[in-house]
């Protein structure tokens, strides 16, 4: 490690590689297609690689216009530079939510560096790599790791800017350049996190003559030249649809009712926080008095203004998923690294040392909840305990509870390292030891390993009634997967390519599917019965996978 000066040697960038990706990488590969949002991003980038159309977006057949086209070209490339395209190998399409939480990692370090020194720099890039939701989203094919990289990236240039406003041409350009990212990837969220942050900062400071470090004159046109051409080409392309279901529909929505069933009161980050950021959360929050002591440093100022006003304005919004503040992580990553590192530090009030203790034991408990998820979880899905599992969430407790007895009683560099070892062993054990066998939720790979034993066709046409998952269509193929309207329909279309189809139904809807059959003289046989839950609603399903024989003289009945 470098002397504590605001720069890290070579050799600190390549030890905070090498431990991020030792925490983010387990899992990667081995956890199978998520549903629904991964496998929908999956299917829409599969079939743009098909079809060498990058402009529109499509899920089999239907327009997805959610979100811009960034990501999914994001992951086009990665699944064409790693050769898999054929393959459907889903770890191709995770490469850039991993770079982008590393990339997150980095600039937090650089940016806690340049604050407060290298240890702090390395302690706060440690922090945002081993929290629980970051860990979650580094493994997943969304947008999510990649906008908090473009989001950390545009803070770090403003926030050079509003601490040195001298004309280097590096910080504007970085800045408009991450907002034109940040546009591509998930529209104008980005805009909200910065936005919000510029006008706490102009209402607080009252200052404004440092915004013209920002260069608006050119920084404009490059934001426009980096995001204006796919929102033109879209437009025509859709003739106007995207903007009506992406704006209108998916944002504005969002805004004012919850979707998807997402919803939540306000409280709802702060009630998860603690999970969501573990373990950095115990650390931010017994900096929050040192934060608030300070602010008077620009740095603090900066940092709060990140963290507070965004994330009032989540609190309102109706629609609420746990990872939508991890943008605000890295700020508070910077905070909780000042105050373990900064020399000097006096004595905290009675009251905010008995806040503390309330706290840690909150903080435990949530610890005693991830160090039990690998366990518990294998054992509630397949009925099984594993030794090492179980050892490794007894030591996720351990170190997490000398986390808190160090940094209450004074030695709060060493409750770090504890710290960032409950957090980096909870995240190897959960996503890189358990996830990956829990067989009873993963159905799309036993569905598809049967559909390919007993085809006889290649490919071979699936059609599908009950279980409808995206990972299903991106696993089997968006151009070989039918999604019936109905078990009718599915016997219909089963009995259209007898040849070279086969049909997955659940013992809820096979009586009407057999009747259908039976009615259209087709002959069934049934090949396999894949059993497990349905993750995505919670149902418990019995699928059987039937082959068709016979003539079918019509579908008519």
């Amino acid at each position: 490690m470098t002397q504590d000066g605001h720069r890290l040697g070579w050799k600190d960038w390549l030890v905070l590689v090498a431990l991020s990706a030792l925490v983010l990488l387990p899992g990667l590969a081995s956890i199978p297609p998520v549903d629904r949002d991964e496998s929908r991003y999956a299917v829409a980038t599969s079939q743009m690689l098909a079809t060498g159309d990058f402009i529109d977006i499509r899920f089999q057949e239907e327009q997805r216009y959610l979100q811009p086209a960034g990501v999914y070209w994001l992951q086009s490339f990665a699944v064409a530079v790693s050769g898999t395209g054929d393959e459907r190998a889903i770890w191709a399409h995770r490469i850039p939510s991993f770079l982008g939480i590393l990339a997150a990692v980095l600039m937090t370090g650089a940016l806690a560096t340049r604050l407060y020194g290298s240890h702090a720099g390395l302690a706060a890039a440690l922090l945002v790599a081993t929290s629980f939701a970051v860990g979650f989203e580094a493994r997943i094919a969304k947008t999510d790791a990649v906008l908090l990289a473009t989001i950390t990236a545009a803070h770090l240039a403003l926030m050079r800017i509003y601490l040195e406003p001298v004309g280097h041409w590096w910080r504007p350009a970085l800045f408009w350049a991450a907002l034109g990212a940040g546009m591509m990837v998930k529209g104008p969220i980005i805009l909200l996190f910065v936005g919000l942050a510029l006008a706490g900062l102009l209402v607080w400071d009252r200052k404004f003559v440092w915004l013209k470090e920002l260069k608006p004159l050119w920084g404009v046109p490059l934001f426009l030249l980096i995001a204006l051409p796919w929102y033109v080409a879209i437009g025509i392309v859709s003739d106007g649809g995207f903007y009506a279901e992406a704006v209108g529909d998916s944002l504005m929505g969002k805004v004012g009712e919850s979707q998807q069933s997402h919803a939540g009161p306000p409280g709802y980050y702060l009630g998860l926080f603690s999970l969501t950021f573990w373990p950095g959360s115990l650390f931010f929050v017994f900096a929050a008095h040192w934060a608030w002591s300070n602010r008077g440093q620009a740095a603090v100022r900066y940092l709060i203004a990140w963290i507070v006003p965004a994330w009032i304005a989540y609190e309102l919004i109706a629609t609420k998923l746990p990872h939508y503040i991890m943008p605000l992580y890295p700020a508070m990553a910077c905070l909780a690294a000042a105050a373990i590192f900064l020399p000097g530090q006096a004595r905290s009030p009675l009251w905010v040392r008995i806040g503390a203790g309330i706290y840690a034991i909150v903080w435990l408990a949530f610890s005693g909840l991830v160090a039990a998820l690998g366990p518990a979880g294998l054992h509630w899905a397949e009925g099984r305990l594993s030794p090492v599992l179980v050892m490794a969430g007894v030591a996720v407790f351990v170190a997490a509870a000398l986390a808190v007895g160090l940094y209450l009683t004074g030695r709060r560099q060493s409750s770090l390292l504890a710290g960032l070892a409950a957090g980096a062993l909870g995240a190897v054990t959960v996503y890189g030891g358990t996830l990956p066998r829990l067989e009873t939720l993963w159905l799309t790979p036993r569905i598809v390993a049967a559909v390919d034993a007993h085809g006889d066709c290649t490919p071979t046409r699936l059609v599908t009634s009950a279980f409808r998952e995206p990972s299903l269509v991106y696993q089997h193929g968006p151009y070989d997967t039918v999604l019936a309207a109905s078990p009718i329909d599915a016997a219909d279309q089963l009995a259209a390519d007898m040849d070279c189809s086969l049909a997955l139904l659940d013992a809820t809807e096979v009586d009407d599917f057999l009747a259908r059959a039976a009615a259209i003289d087709v002959s069934l046989e049934p090949l396999a019965l894949i059993e497990g839950q349905n993750y995505s609603n919670g149902d418990e399903m019995a699928l059987t996978l039937y082959r068709a024989s016979g003539n079918a003289p019509g579908t008519d009945g």
